[in-house]
């Protein structure tokens, strides 16, 4: 049987160069950093070196950047204290924005946020076409109308689709009492991700989708930006995020982060080269499959291919059987009964959509025997 791991939106390997680089602050530099012995300084300063291997690696200021548990973390932390922050700083709960595309980490921290207190109104949801475009008058209505906080994502992490940051941002700079997150965590070595010129005040970004660590991950946060803290009980990372850091982990988070923003080009175009052949092949063998969010821009490293009549977890299941991890949507999601961000984009369409996302091991080979591994799974159901 083979084992082609077709999932690298869910997660991915610690690489050599990464495991290497924490090993040292698991055994022998493994103080507090917050201690003023030498053992705590030598913690401190790989730290602080990792912070500033991430700041290099993406653009921004080494203050900047508070190291977090992951993704979900970071984005609770930039939608939930940037809310309550506008909310004390304006006099007036902010109008609280974002995307039905969203991932359930900012989905559902906006819809908690919003119904906080004496919030006057429920999240604020915009509408996604399947070819990229957002529902931008709703989005400028809501800048107009007072404090805003929003959370739109930089890649859809079923679908690939990249959302119109840039032009997003563009509406937000210059207004007072508003703020933009953007959750990046699919985006971080698929995409340009250099922070220098786009107005974007906080971004999340975590290590498993890259090669580094679980249970790592960031909030970069534009200086001068304010954002309340979620937890209390200590000073580190400036008071933001309190509590002791994990060294190693954010050691290897930014060895990851470096090597992936080093590497992104070159990854780019073979992973691209080897998903646009998968959806040509399957595409072409199966009359009715369809690419979903074919028409919008989109990272190259993963694929959402819809199967009518067909049921997802008998394709996700059956391809499993074959030896090749697939997956119908996000990780985070899969107990649940369907993709909520694929209902959006196509309403009340049936059939199975099934995600494929490609990473740096991926071959040419690896596509030829999951094309194999297809072939057999709908044959039984015919």
């Amino acid at each position: 049987m083979p084992s082609v791991y077709l999932d690298n939106a869910a997660t991915t390997p610690v690489r050599e160069e990464v495991r290497e680089a924490m090993l040292p602050y698991l055994y022998g530099t493994f103080g507090n950093p917050s201690s003023p012995h030498r053992w705590g300084r030598a913690a401190a300063k790989a730290l602080w070196e990792a912070r500033e291997r991430v700041a290099g690696a993406i653009g921004c200021l080494p203050v900047e950047v508070y190291f977090t548990s992951g993704g979900t973390e970071a984005d609770n932390l930039a939608v939930v204290g940037g809310c309550r922050q506008l909310h004390e700083s304006e006099g007036t709960p902010p109008t609280v924005a974002t995307t039905v595309v969203e991932h359930h980490a900012v989905l559902d921290a906006v819809r908690r946020t919003a119904g906080e207190g004496d919030a006057a109104a429920p999240a604020l949801e915009l509408g996604v076409t399947a070819d990229g475009e957002l529902e931008m008058d709703r989005l400028t209505e809501a800048l107009e109308g007072g404090p805003c906080m929003a959370s739109i994502m930089w890649v859809n992490n079923e679908t690939g689709m990249m959302l119109p940051l840039a032009e997003i941002a563009g509406r937000f700079a210059e207004r007072e009492g508003c703020m933009l997150h953007t959750d990046a965590v699919q985006a971080i070595g698929k995409t340009d991700l250099s922070l220098r010129n786009l107005a974007v005040d906080m971004v999340s970004i975590t290590g498993h989708k890259i090669y580094g660590p679980k249970g790592t991950g960031a909030l970069v946060v534009r200086r001068g930006t304010k954002v309340a803290p979620l937890l209390v009980g200590g000073g580190q990372e400036r008071g933001l995020r309190p509590g002791t850091e994990d060294v190693a982990g954010a050691v290897g988070f930014s060895f990851a982060v470096d090597l992936a923003e080093a590497e992104r080009e070159e990854r780019c175009a073979t992973v691209t080269a080897l998903r646009d052949r998968l959806e040509r092949e399957i595409v072409r063998r199966y009359p009715g499959v369809t690419v979903n969010a074919v028409a919008a821009a989109r990272v190259g490293s993963v694929t959402s291919l819809h199967f009518p009549d067909v049921n997802t977890q008998s394709i996700v299941f059956g391809l499993d059987m074959e030896g090749i991890a697939c997956s119908g949507g996000s990780a985070c999601s899969s107990g649940s009964s369907g993709s909520h961000v694929i209902d959006a984009l196509y309403p009340g369409r049936g059939g199975a959509s099934v995600r494929f996302s490609l990473g740096r091991d991926t071959t040419d080979d690896d596509i030829s025997l999951t094309l194999e591994a297809v072939e057999r799974v709908m044959a039984r159901r015919s």
